[in-house]
């Protein structure tokens, strides 16, 4: 069993940037691929980004390439999702997920646990 809960959103600027976090709690954290993915209003739910247990591998959407960052502390049990250059097309509630595989990670159906969500808000 793994919780997780999402930190770190909040209203900026467009250009502006937020850090995003997700603290996990269990032993078993470190064995597990995390993900952010984001669900804006009247959308679905849409994977942004992803990391490897180990951290080596990184996966991202094409619209965030260059402009997100995830990475994580296992020492910490926590992943992290650095936003820069943000626009008012990332606003939306980011979640944290944890998935016990490393395949079809750009699908929610990958990933066993979930956090509450945190909300980003980016004005124009």
């Amino acid at each position: 069993q793994v919780q997780l809960v999402e930190s770190g959103g909040g209203l900026v600027q467009a250009g502006g940037s937020l850090r995003l976090s997700c603290a996990g709690s269990g032993r078993t954290f470190s064995s597990y691929t995390m993900g952010w993915f984001r669900q804006a209003p009247g959308k679905e739910r849409e994977f942004v980004a992803a990391i490897s247990w180990s951290g080596a591998n990184t996966y991202y959407r094409d619209s965030v390439k260059g402009r997100f960052t995830i990475s994580r502390d296992n020492a910490e049990n926590t992943v992290y999702l650095q936003m820069n250059t943000l626009k008012p097309e990332d606003t939306a509630v980011y979640y944290c997920a944890a998935a016990g595989t490393i395949r079809g990670l750009g699908s929610i159906r990958a990933y066993d646990y979930w956090g509450q969500g945190t909300q980003v808000t980016v004005s124009s």
